[in-house]
């Protein structure tokens, strides 16, 4: 199947049911356990308020926009930002992220630290993708620099600077509050 042909069927399945694209193939997303959901929206509203606090031209999206990664990929990050003129309010994909964040889970940490790192930067805008793991409050900072070398940090204190766009997160797994 391609992205084409799987955007109407996905959107055609109740809300409760999330599909990914993988190579062409019909993924399902298993449901999630309540610390992964509220990781991705503290992740996701700390991405808002760093891009806000520096006042950026950049949306932070968490869990519902796909990011399309070729013709027959489309994957859901748990949170990523884009930046650029605003996207129409009927998008659906994002082709063009900045920083896409995953929050590891049982079910899928695998293809986080493998397939999603490859296809992630295989989209020339991606900068950074974060993989954060809630069980241990870290998180893996994959990062491509300017030539196009990826250099990886692994975090520890929940406080990360993202060049570009220029943003810093603090807390990110909610220790301070």
């Amino acid at each position: 199947m391609t992205v084409d042909e799987f955007i109407p069927w996905a959107m055609a399945r109740p809300e409760t049911e999330h599909y990914e694209l993988i190579a062409g193939d019909i993924v399902a997303v298993t449901p999630e356990r309540l610390v992964h959901t509220r990781a991705r929206l503290r992740i996701g509203r700390r991405l808002a308020e760093a891009i806000e606090r520096v006042g950026l031209p950049c949306e932070a999206f968490i869990h519902g926009m796909a990011v399309q990664v070729d013709a027959d990929t489309l994957y859901e990050p748990d949170a990523l930002v884009r930046c650029g003129e605003r996207l129409p309010d009927d998008a659906l994909v994002v082709t063009d992220p900045l920083i896409v964040v995953e929050v590891l889970s049982p079910s899928t940490a695998y293809r986080d630290v493998g397939d999603k790192l490859i296809d992630y930067f295989r989209i020339p805008s991606v900068r950074h993708y974060l993989i954060a793991n809630v069980k241990t409050r870290v998180v893996v900072h994959h990062e491509r620099d300017g030539g196009g070398a990826i250099a990886t940090r692994i975090i520890h204190d929940g406080r990360l600077r993202l060049d570009p766009p220029g943003i810093e997160l603090t807390d990110i797994f909610g220790l301070e509050s």
